[in-house]
């Protein structure tokens, strides 16, 4: 998101820094980072992101904010680029020090928005979603949240990886832009079943369950948008199709939201898409 040309991350997945550069936003302009949950699909560049920084000459600070675990990961990344460092610092005068440069900040879980984060142009607040199940969440200190994001002119707000959440709802009301995850629902019909046979093997904690019970199928996207008011959706984290078939129309999950009774503009993302 860029907010009167200063850029803010979302996530850093696999091809982020990558995407960055195609963009022309580039990666050395990146000075706060957003986390919604700590899976690797949704951190899996940050110690690229990093170094690429420091290696790319970057002088200023990263902050990097999401929930518990952001802090040791922005440490454990710095100290995955260790070598780098000192090879670099040693052979070509280094001087930045890169564990007073890059920051992880644990920001709070909580079903009420809370506010996480405020500079010059942005503030961003932060709820718990429903992307880890009580039954997880009983055995581990790891949460996952939605991010509103608001700007003088406009309003996003992140579903995050998550299934319908009430606290999105309350997070979400009246924004310009809800970018929301998505599975279709004969895709996760599927995954259900599967979830069912894993069970009947003793396997309750299984992929599928978790996939069956923690995302979003077009009628939780269409009723937390409706119940928020939100103006546009914009469908991300995309699971389409038969067993995720490449030829899924993406105007089957248009169709299937309104189906559903959303009444707002739906968009489905791709990459390097401009809104």
């Amino acid at each position: 998101m860029v907010v009167d040309g200063r850029p803010y991350l979302i996530d850093c997945g696999y091809g982020a820094l990558r995407n960055l550069a195609a963009s022309n936003v580039g990666f050395l302009q990146i000075g706060t980072v957003f986390f919604t949950h700590l899976h690797d699909d949704h951190t899996g560049d940050l110690a690229a992101l990093l170094s690429y920084q420091w290696t790319g000459g970057k002088t200023t600070a990263t902050d990097a904010y999401g929930p518990y675990g952001t802090s040791h990961m922005v440490q454990a990344a710095v100290e995955f680029f260790r070598a780098n460092v000192e090879i670099r610092t040693a052979d070509e005068g280094r001087t930045v020090d890169a564990n007073k440069q890059f920051h992880g900040h644990d920001v709070p879980a909580s079903d009420s928005p809370v506010q996480i984060f405020k500079d010059d142009r942005l503030t961003v607040t932060a709820v718990e979603n429903t992307h880890y199940p009580a039954r997880s969440k009983a055995k581990m200190p790891y949460r996952s949240i939605a991010l509103r994001l608001d700007t003088q002119q406009r309003s996003i707000v992140f579903s995050g990886d998550t299934a319908y959440s009430a606290n999105i709802v309350k997070l979400a009301r009246n924004a310009d832009l809800f970018v929301c995850e998505i599975i279709d629902s004969t895709v996760l019909e599927q995954v259900r079943e599967r979830a069912q046979e894993e069970a009947a093997k003793g396997n309750s904690a299984s992929v599928a369950r978790h996939v069956a019970d923690t995302h979003s199928s077009p009628a939780d996207v269409a009723r937390m948008a409706t119940e928020a008011h939100v103006k546009t959706v914009v469908l991300y984290h995309q699971v389409g199709g038969a067993a995720g078939s490449l030829s899924f129309p993406v105007s089957g999950f248009i169709d299937a939201i309104h189906a559903a009774g959303f009444s707002g503009e739906v968009v489905v993302g791709q990459d390097l898409m401009v809104l």
